[in-house]
């Protein structure tokens, strides 16, 4: 098992292993007389599972699956379930399942009685190495995506991969578009075991699979440990997601967060090389690993004017000025703000399919 310690103001463990789930969530509980478990519909007999071995009043609440999971209506359904067990603030919250069920399951702990414990135990590779770690909480509106939130952190993240064997291949594969971010914003070495290991790093398994999982881990925990509240460093962990999250919204939540981030790191790249910063060969680096993924490339030029008023709206955005992570070279990242649309167009024109 490998243990990463989150360095905040309210610092927590992140552990990676494998037969780990129940006895790391039983020893966190402390006093705590209830918990409410949020999971998807697949992880039912899990969810099952440790109501029967926890000890303590376990409910639980089955949500939709993926992003169909944040919304105000299902948040409510999570307060309502709260407001009839009369939950306190020594009671918790347990995510379990992909990233939406964690951003879910920390949004409605953060908002419960101003704040009350929340555990995560992602089920996918999404969530184990961004949406789990790091204390941001949210939902979706029609405006855009993760637009109500807030930051809240987790007390545990337990990262148990055996709950990761039974993915199928491409949900597995699309999740490790934010371990290529973690590479090609911070750490090398697994943009390396990527390129030379492929089919070790991308089995759960293997030990490969366990050090890619604990070094992107390992990046966000140190970024978030320097910049929690998201007002500098942290910025830096949204490379390719910009673009990412506005093809999203286009698409309504059908795609997965990891196909449209592909998209997204490559307009990113792009839009580097166009800047004078990054050398066409990073660019193709890029295109050559998330292609071995088997993750999308290609975005249709057409919708440019919809991505574009969604991107004016992201979160990064201040006032009228867009705001872009860039590379200057692999683990170099900046911020490039106000860069002109013709220079926008110009990259989003390199996705053409």
């Amino acid at each position: 098992m490998t243990t990463i310690r989150v360095e905040t103001e309210a610092p927590y463990d992140v552990h990676v292993g494998r037969g780990i789930l129940v006895d790391r969530i039983r020893e966190s509980l402390g006093d705590a007389e209830r918990l409410l478990v949020v999971h998807q519909p697949a992880m039912s007999r899990i969810a099952d599972h440790l109501k029967s071995e926890l000890g303590i009043e376990v409910l639980l609440a089955e949500v939709p699956d993926a992003e169909a999971a944040k919304r105000i209506e299902v948040a409510q359904f999570l307060w309502q379930i709260m407001g009839q067990a009369e939950f306190t603030r020594t009671d918790a919250v347990l995510g379990l399942g992909g990233g939406a069920v964690t951003d879910l399951a920390g949004f409605v702990a953060a908002t419960w009685l101003r704040g009350v414990r929340v555990l995560q135990a992602p089920t996918s590779v999404l969530g184990i190495v961004d949406a789990a770690v790091g204390g941001k909480t949210g939902i979706n509106t029609e405006q855009g995506k993760n637009l109500v939130g807030a930051f809240h952190h987790p007390s545990l993240v337990v990262a148990d991969l055996e709950l990761v064997d039974s993915l199928p291949r491409n949900e597995l594969l699309t999740g490790f578009a934010e371990v290529v971010k973690a590479g090609f914003i911070a750490d090398p070495r697994i943009l390396e075991l990527l390129e030379t290991s492929l089919d070790a790093a991308t089995d759960p398994t293997t030990p490969e699979f366990q050090e890619v999982v604990a070094r992107s881990i390992e990046v966000k925990a140190r970024v978030v440990a320097n910049d929690f509240r998201e007002r500098g460093e942290r910025e830096f962990l949204n490379y390719g997601h910009t673009l990412g999250h506005a093809i999203e919204h286009t698409e309504r939540y059908r795609w997965r967060h990891g196909a449209a981030v592909s998209i997204g790191m490559v307009f990113a790249a792009e839009l580097s090389r166009l800047a004078g910063r990054l050398p066409e060969s990073a660019v193709d680096r890029h295109r050559a690993i998330l292609g071995s993924l088997e993750l999308p490339l290609t975005y249709p030029v057409g919708r440019w004017q919809t991505v574009l008023g969604t991107m004016r709206k992201d979160k990064k955005t201040r006032g009228s000025m867009l705001r872009f992570v860039v590379l200057d070279d692999v683990a170099k990242p900046r911020i490039l703000e106000g860069p002109d649309e013709s220079l926008l167009f110009m990259a989003y024109q390199s996705l053409a399919d």
